[in-house]
């Protein structure tokens, strides 16, 4: 397996990655696809934090982070990850989220943010973001929104998470 950043040329099949993945997921709407899309053109997008796996010379999987604050203190965003039904339960999914943290650290980033499986997220690190001093938008379930300190010296912060306005949260 081999993790890099998307190229142009990958922007077709990462469409379709996402959309399968999503398809029998049991919290999606339908519409992640099209959100990465969005999040691409947006100001919120690193280009350093939209990787893909391969397999084979295949693209399997893939994970965006993008930029978000939390008062003036710029955070990353983790949504979608997506790993075709077929691959997934290989560890593409852990792959990526791991480099994806690196590469975040290494940018600066102190913290991660996503909204996600309490099942799943938690084995990356990944508590409560309240334990930070980071709240949701919206109304979430405590467990289900959660964050990272991507840097151990990172102080905590106290304010409301303010996703990239293609997420469609005012």
């Amino acid at each position: 397996m081999v993790i890099r950043q998307e190229r142009l040329t990958d922007h077709d099949i990462i469409y379709e990655v996402i959309k399968t993945s999503f398809l029998k997921a049991e919290h999606a709407d339908g519409k992640e696809q099209d959100l990465a899309a969005m999040l691409r053109e947006s100001e919120a997008y690193l280009p350093e934090l939209s990787l893909v796996a391969e397999v084979d010379g295949t693209v399997v999987g893939h994970v965006l982070f993008t930029e978000a604050k939390v008062g003036e203190q710029k955070v990353l965003a983790l949504a979608p990850l997506s790993v075709l039904p077929e691959y997934q339960r290989k560890g593409i999914g852990t792959a990526l989220v791991k480099e994806g943290h690196r590469i975040g650290k290494e940018l600066g980033y102190s913290y991660s943010v996503v909204l996600g499986s309490e099942n799943y997220y938690p084995r990356f690190g990944y508590v409560p973001a309240n334990q930070f001093g980071i709240r949701p938008p919206f109304d979430v379930a405590e467990e289900n929104f959660m964050a990272i300190k991507l840097n151990a010296a990172a102080p905590l912060l106290n304010g409301t998470l303010r996703y990239a306005r293609e997420f469609g949260i005012d």
